[in-house]
């Protein structure tokens, strides 16, 4: 990211002009808009860079109460280092509006993408993809002491190249975190003692017995293939080896009474205000996978009473179509276990969730180089909007697309 052109035009604009400001950018349109503030697709003037800025009305936020919102997103977004999580390019104050100068995502969000397609579901590859990096997104925000408390395919931004990234943090609690180091409970299996080998003599050349302590080829029928051989080596290897200790990254000591999130994704905790903590954040992965695999909530009601009554006495169940795996209905299960010291995650977050078999197969240090499900289209930015901005409490969503409704805030004394 040190060479990205943004930070050069960025860095260019400060030294020429001292500092950064709202007349630097041209505002070519609405993107976006929450409960504090208003995101425009804008480029910095005399370049040809593109970035979303967050415009937030200061008299606005003082009289809602919600300036230590606007304050605390930005100070997450000041130490995120994450290729899931965005970018904060600048941010600057002027009497009016507190602005901040994020990453521009093309491909729009997870709930327009959602809706977009032919099932308004995705398929379980798709899903899975989008949830694995979310879920390592969450696993860093965890290990700064940020709980999250407000994803939902809305806050799911595409970038260019199809990965995702995680936007929206004005919701978050920022808490202490104490990383440790967890000694494996795996039994150790001990190597096989040595044994002779019937064909150690120098006439045999199969390199599975170029060390006898393995003890497989040679006593291995001639009649199994070579991949099979090379399975059995590596099942035996595999038992040899001492697990190394695991990374708990989980602030598992972190409480809050606020009532804050989106109707369909609250916590049963957060409903009941008993305080809540981090686990929050899996209630949370649970619905968000449900909704991706479903295309809808598991307890969704008419209004958004009768939705939080069934989050907090509803027993989960799956629809019969679209057929999903075993092992994604089992991860949604342990997800939304009601009893947050129950819940996957809950204990060792991240950490204990990757084991789970439907991530079976997923290399986590190369999800990267992973092939996106599909690439956003880029659309037209020949039409743009004046350059002055307005407070706008929401965005519009077109018609044909459905809208949840807004996210709720208060404190439980």
């Amino acid at each position: 990211m040190s060479k990205d052109l943004r930070w050069e035009a960025i860095s260019s604009v400060q030294k020429q002009h001292g500092s950064l400001g709202l007349k630097h950018f041209k505002l070519l349109r609405k993107i976006g808009g929450g409960d504090i503030g208003t995101v425009y697709l804008s480029e910095l003037i005399g370049t040809s860079c593109l970035f979303a800025v967050k415009v937030m009305d200061n008299d606005f936020l003082a009289s809602r109460k919600k300036m230590q919102r606007a304050q605390t997103e930005k100070e997450i977004l000041e130490i995120l280092d994450h290729p899931f999580l965005p970018t904060l390019y600048a941010h600057f104050t002027t009497n009016k509006f507190s602005c901040l100068v994020m990453e521009y995502c093309p491909g729009g969000d997870l709930h327009v993408l959602r809706q977009k397609q032919l099932t308004k579901s995705f398929p379980e590859k798709a899903a899975r993809f989008y949830v694995a990096e979310i879920l390592l997104a969450l696993e860093y925000l965890h290990m700064l002491g940020v709980v999250y408390r407000d994803l939902k395919p809305e806050n799911i931004l595409v970038r260019e190249d199809g990965h995702i990234m995680l936007s929206d943090f004005d919701l978050s609690l920022r808490c202490a975190v104490n990383p440790m180091l967890v000694k494996s409970s795996s039994p150790v299996v001990e190597p096989p003692k040595k044994m002779s080998s019937p064909c150690s003599d120098s006439s045999c050349i199969d390199p599975f017995c170029l060390q006898p302590s393995w003890q497989l080829s040679c006593f291995t029928p001639r009649f199994l293939s070579a991949a099979a051989k090379t399975r059995k080596l590596k099942s035996e290897l595999a038992a040899q080896v001492i697990p190394l200790p695991q990374l708990v990254v989980e602030p598992t000591s972190a409480r809050s009474n606020s009532f804050v999130g989106t109707h369909e994704y609250l916590a049963p905790e957060i409903i009941k205000g008993e305080g809540h903590g981090s686990a929050v954040d899996w209630w949370t992965f649970g619905i968000f996978l449900y909704e991706l695999l479903y295309g809808k909530t598991p307890f969704k009601g008419s209004s958004n009473e009768d939705t939080i009554s069934n989050v907090v006495s509803q027993c989960l169940k799956f629809p019969q179509r679209p057929m999903v795996s075993s092992h994604a209905r089992d991860l949604i299960r342990r997800l939304l276990k009601k009893e947050p010291e129950n819940r996957l995650g809950s204990a060792k977050g991240a950490a204990e969730i990757k084991q789970h078999p439907f991530f079976e197969g997923l290399n986590w240090a190369l999800i990267r180089c992973e092939t996106p499900p599909e690439l956003p289209k880029f659309f037209d930015l020949g039409n743009v909007v004046p350059d002055t901005v307005s407070q706008s409490k929401t965005s519009k969503f077109p018609v044909e697309l459905e809208h949840r409704g807004d996210e709720v805030e208060f404190e439980m004394f």
